[in-house]
């Protein structure tokens, strides 16, 4: 089944977090990734007190179904040291499954499509770079990403030493 994966991170080496998730989630037979944005500096959404973001998407193939794939997942945050916090607080990483083939789930801790989707730039920008043809729910990623704008959103680069 294709799918479609959002990662963030604020904590420490942002962009490397993510680059350790998304190996740890091919080692692990999560997925076969086929696409991998690149990473995006965005500003922090509903808790505006925090580091900016580290952002990207990737889009792969899996046999899991999706509790199993939300399960590998949550696995590989806590081996990389997420600890539970406050909502949209700061994270060392954090993966959301965005789309899972054409379904639609709605069950306590999983909801597919994700339900904000549609609302962070964060997550618009990146996806439209590697899948601009992408619907997901009848929704274009590209004329959705367009209509936010960058929304506090622009490509990473390290900082000056």
């Amino acid at each position: 089944m294709q799918i479609g994966l959002g990662l963030g991170s604020n904590i420490g080496d942002a962009p490397a977090n993510i680059a350790r998730a998304l190996a740890l989630i091919e080692q692990r037979g999560l997925a076969r990734l086929s696409a991998i944005s690149r990473v995006y500096r965005t500003a922090p959404w509903g808790k505006l007190d925090q580091a900016d973001f580290a952002n990207a998407c990737a889009l792969g193939q899996t046999q899991l179904s999706p509790p199993d794939l939300l399960a590998g997942l949550k696995a590989i945050e806590a081996d990389m040291g997420r600890e539970t916090g406050e909502r949209w607080g700061p994270r060392l990483i954090d993966v959301d499954i965005l789309f899972y083939g054409d379904a639609q789930l709605d069950e306590p801790g999983l909801v597919i499509p994700h339900p904000r989707l549609f609302e962070r730039a964060f997550v618009l920008a990146p996806l439209a770079e590697i899948a601009p043809g992408l619907r997901i729910a009848g929704r274009s990623v590209a004329e959705a990403a367009q209509g936010l704008g960058d929304a506090g959103v622009a490509l990473w680069t390290p900082p000056q030493r």
